[in-house]
């Protein structure tokens, strides 16, 4: 249940004590539709645990937007459990767990999920926890919760990263989806500025101004070792990961205009892919890695397009206003996010790209740099917020919509992780 766990809290030893002032904080409006009742109450034996479990698991999936929590009492004895008394108060499903410390440094965390109707087990999970990793164990269960009643992967257990400045410092900060456990992976008093997760979660690559130009690297957030992807001529920036992990594109102004360019993810085998006198930036593979979408101001303003790896003729996609930028496609490919310009507004837009409907997502004026949540049901996202940058999260239908700010500082530029394998 919890094998990558490594990798999500590797950092934690060497992360630096943050101010009250640095967390997150979390606002949800909107609901989604038709909202799964389920039961939950508090885990027996929780005092014990490192974390509230239970607590953990209902605000994440409220959050949501899916589900109607109904308040339960503890339950001593999983192996002996009445889900069918449930259906009468309007559940459909019954969560219960139990914690117990082992006294070595883990605890023993059991959970089961029951349908109300027939009282038989959705889903039973049994697993030995490390103490650190109580929240990721939390989040485990609310993924396994979410995943048996919608019949999709949860993402309550994927990282975000993000940009936050606060005066003349900039951090890169990885934080849990719920804006939790932030860890810096840098810090500078140089801007930093389109960070990018590897499709391992291991990585991040992004564009920092240390040396006084912009530079793109890529920085191991296991070892924390970081590599110079490209540092040519004239500006180097918006990294983009092919599926794989094997490539990165890039935005380069060598050239004289920008265009973009494909390396090896170590940042050999530097080729160009875009040609021609206009501005092609903002790189982003597709799904299946044939395929690159990028921003283009080729038509008169910027619009977006998609190329061949192999090159050949661009071909336009976004039509529905005369400024569309930042493309980013879900996992499955069908659905395209974007940045639009209407009526003097920045705000998120998705469309299906088999049947060209388009649909405004966000409800702010001053939005940039979305991010699909792996699930490709949700967005992240940077909007203005009371004269300060901060993140907002949407669902791709529209209904459930989050905010994450701190009280001091702009945060931004933010990315959501991959699952992790």
């Amino acid at each position: 249940m919890i094998n990558n766990a490594k990798y999500l809290f590797v950092l934690a030893g060497t992360a630096f004590a943050l101010s009250a002032q640095a967390q997150l904080r979390v606002e949800i409006s909107g609901v989604g539709s038709n909202q799964i009742p389920v039961a939950i109450g508090p885990c027996a034996n929780e005092a014990a645990a490192p974390a509230r479990i239970s607590e953990i698991i209902k605000a994440d999936l409220t959050r949501s937007g899916m589900f109607k929590i109904i308040d339960a009492g503890a339950t001593t004895n999983l192996m002996q459990l009445d889900a069918t008394s449930w259906k009468a108060r309007g559940a459909d499903a019954f969560a219960a767990c139990s914690v117990t410390p082992l006294g070595n440094g883990t605890f023993d965390v059991q959970y089961r999920l029951l349908s109300t109707g027939a009282g038989n087990d959705l889903s039973a999970i049994k697993t030995q926890v490390p103490n650190q990793y109580g929240r990721l164990a939390a989040h485990k269960i609310a993924d396994d919760i979410y995943e048996k009643l919608t019949g999709i992967k949860g993402i309550f257990s994927t990282r975000i990263a993000y940009v936050a400045q606060q005066g003349k410092q900039y951090r890169l900060e990885v934080a849990d989806a719920d804006g939790e456990n932030i860890i810096p992976a840098l810090v500078s008093t140089e801007p930093i500025i389109s960070p990018a997760w590897s499709p391992d979660g291991t990585k991040v690559a992004y564009v920092s101004f240390e040396q006084r130009k912009p530079v793109v690297y890529v920085q191991n957030l296991v070892t924390r070792q970081r590599t110079v992807i490209a540092n040519e001529k004239g500006n180097n920036s918006a990294p983009a990961w092919s599926p794989d992990g094997s490539k990165l594109a890039v935005a380069l102004s060598k050239t004289g205009n920008t265009q973009i360019f494909i390396a090896n993810a170590d940042g050999s085998g530097l080729r160009r892919l875009t040609t021609g006198t206009t501005i092609d930036t903002e790189p982003q593979f597709s799904h299946d890695g044939q395929h690159v979408y990028f921003t283009s101001d080729r038509s008169g303003g910027p619009q977006i397009y998609r190329m061949s790896v192999n090159g050949g003729e661009a071909q336009r996609i976004t039509f529905g206003s005369t400024y569309n930028i930042s493309p980013r496609i879900s996992a499955d490919g069908k659905t395209l996010a974007y940045i639009s310009r209407r009526d003097g507004n920045f705000q998120v837009f998705v469309l299906d790209l088999e049947s060209r409907q388009e649909q405004r997502l966000s409800d702010t004026t001053s939005d940039d740099s979305p991010s699909f949540a792996p699930n490709g049901k949700y967005i992240l996202y940077a909007t203005q917020n009371g004269g300060r940058r901060s993140l907002a999260v949407a669902s791709t239908d529209g209904r459930v919509k989050q905010r994450l700010s701190i009280q001091a500082g702009n945060i931004k530029e933010p990315t959501w992780g991959p699952f992790m394998k």
